[in-house]
């Protein structure tokens, strides 16, 4: 079995042990990790990031912890999902204070884990945007901070992204 398909079925694992469905849908949470992996494979990532894209998650969401991603997967991946894992906890303060702690922790990320974030951007303000405009009108100003913060993000994703914000500025509207 390929590092994506050892990604994919243990990040399915992963998220259907804790029963993690998407919030606002009901989908397999699985659904959301395939529209990361996907456009991070269509914007031709390597086989790491399309793995790292398909466990972006597990350590922030499930019973999983970066150790046993370093054990089951190559340095590469592991570093990879390291970066994309948030590093704030809920008692580190409120969501202002959460989110730059994230952000302070990603921008010294390489330009793929930066890639691959851009695809969650994108995957996450879709599904937010639409079925809560509260918190979207939250997020479409904290990912427009985030998309200037992170300077390594590929040109053609840096323009998928600020597409998806601009049309969730409509949305939310």
């Amino acid at each position: 079995m390929g590092s994506i398909e050892k990604a994919r079925v243990f990040a399915h694992a992963a998220h259907k042990a804790i029963g993690h469905k998407r919030k606002y849908t009901g989908a397999c949470y699985t659904a959301h990790l395939e529209e990361v992996a996907r456009p991070v494979k269509d914007a031709g990532g390597t086989d790491a990031m399309i793995a790292a894209a398909w466990l972006h998650d597990v350590v922030e969401d499930t019973d999983i912890v970066q150790a046993d991603i370093e054990t089951w997967f190559d340095a590469e991946i592991a570093e990879l999902v390291f970066w994309l894992t948030d590093v704030s906890r809920p008692q580190d303060g409120n969501r202002a204070h959460r989110k730059a702690m994230d952000w302070a922790h990603l921008v010294q990320s390489s330009a793929a884990a930066q890639a691959i974030k851009t695809c969650d951007l994108i995957s996450n303000a879709r599904d937010i945007c639409t079925h809560d405009k509260n918190l979207g009108r939250v997020f479409v100003g904290e990912k427009i901070a985030l998309m200037e913060a992170m300077t390594k993000v590929p040109t053609d994703l840096r323009i998928a992204a600020n597409t998806t914000i601009a049309e969730c500025r409509q949305i939310l509207l």
